[in-house]
């Protein structure tokens, strides 16, 4: 065992569900956060609710404090988890989640809560989960509890924590960088292509009507042959589906391209995607020279409304091709496409930058954990 570290159960450092929320204190309002709307700590979306008016979930029970660590109990393998370093007026979570409260004379919580999120963890409380009587793979705030782990000194564990928490702020960071260049960019189409501000709000003479196939192409995605993905160095290339394009993903490195879902639950779905990749037949893939102008009009489309399946909801080639825009002159698309892509410039270097921080992230956690590595032999490359 390293010198100084302890191994030290989890319950004897840290209580769970310890403030429960009751109607005796008559709340006019509350802030709800339900097992789903965060996951790996980003949170989603907080519910406000008015009682009295709203609907309030029976489960909107657990109080929480600053530096609380929430862990849902059902499924973790889904890793909706995460450390509370805001508490908003009346904030009120799921019972869905165990809410651990470290002893912060015995542990740093950003410590925990590292800890709490190393795959093994999760991979082992998922495991225990599956073994559970209930329906899905749930775990008890007492299996949590049972856990035991390796505890250095509080301030070997606080600078564990700091160095890993540095490297989170700044992925939340280019985050919120990249949200407000992303608005940005909608404000500026709205402003030049449904305004007319910049035109003296009147459409100038020199546009006119057209679709979308006058300025991009698009073709249905096509799996790779099953001998090719297998055999060759295509297999290393990602099959993109519906599935694949929901969230937080990839960035611009090669000729830029846009994928649409066509299909299922994920119909409509937009993507800028340009890595090599294998987009499957439920998808729909868009280029073009006017790329952020293309991109934006797409945003705008109701692809709910957009639906030629009986069983399943269904984009073709065609719908796309002959969506109505309002085509611009081509000196102005040009403007457009090289003011807002400065601004995607800066937002694909930022999914970069994460990507790897990300990679860094990974790559310390696990040995910082385990006293293999310290902060001390981290440098100045920490961060």
């Amino acid at each position: 065992m390293l010198k100084d570290w302890k191994s030290t159960r989890i319950g004897d450092i840290c209580m769970t569900n310890t403030k429960t929320y009751s109607v005796s204190e008559q709340w006019s309002f509350i802030n709800y956060l339900d097992t789903g709307n965060i996951t790996k700590n980003r949170i989603e979306e907080i519910q406000h609710l008015v009682m009295g008016k709203d609907t309030v979930p029976s489960r909107a029970r657990r109080m929480v404090s600053i530096d609380d660590i929430l862990y849902s109990t059902v499924r973790p393998i889904q890793r909706h988890y995460g450390i509370i370093k805001e508490v908003l007026p009346n904030m009120l979570v799921s019972t869905g989640f165990a809410v651990i409260t470290p002893d912060k004379t015995k542990i740093d919580p950003d410590f925990l809560y590292y800890y709490l999120t190393q795959d093994d963890i999760v991979d082992g409380l998922h495991a225990i989960g599956e073994q559970s009587v209930s329906a899905y793979p749930s775990v008890k705030p007492s299996d949590i509890e049972g856990l035991e782990l390796l505890l250095p000194p509080l301030h070997k564990q606080v600078e564990i924590g700091l160095t890993l928490r540095a490297l989170d702020d700044k992925i939340e960071n280019n985050r919120k960088i990249n949200h407000q260049l992303e608005q940005m960019a909608q404000a500026i189409f709205k402003s030049w292509f449904v305004d007319f501000e910049p035109f003296g709000g009147v459409m100038p003479d020199d546009w006119r009507e057209g679709i979308l196939s006058d300025v991009a192409s698009v073709t249905s995605g096509k799996r790779p042959p099953y001998r090719q993905a297998e055999f060759s160095t295509e297999a290393e290339t990602p099959i993109l589906g519906a599935s694949s394009l929901m969230g937080y993903t990839n960035t611009v490195l090669y000729d830029e391209r846009i994928l649409v879902t066509g299909r299922v639950g994920t119909h409509g779905v937009i993507q800028r995607y340009s890595r090599p990749c294998w987009p499957s037949d439920n998808t729909l893939v868009i280029k073009s020279t006017f790329y952020e102008f293309t991109y934006q009009q797409l945003c705008r489309v109701d692809f709910h409304n957009m639906n030629r399946g009986s069983t399943q909801p269904l984009i073709t080639q065609s719908d796309l091709k002959n969506v109505f825009i309002l085509l611009p002159n081509e000196g102005n698309l040009r403007e457009f496409e090289e003011l807002v892509g400065s601004f995607m410039e800066r937002y694909e270097s930022n999914i970069l930058e994460s990507e790897r921080l990300i990679e860094v992230r990974e790559a310390l956690l696990p040995r910082l954990m385990s006293g293999e590595l310290s902060v001390a032999q981290l440098g100045d490359t920490k961060c």
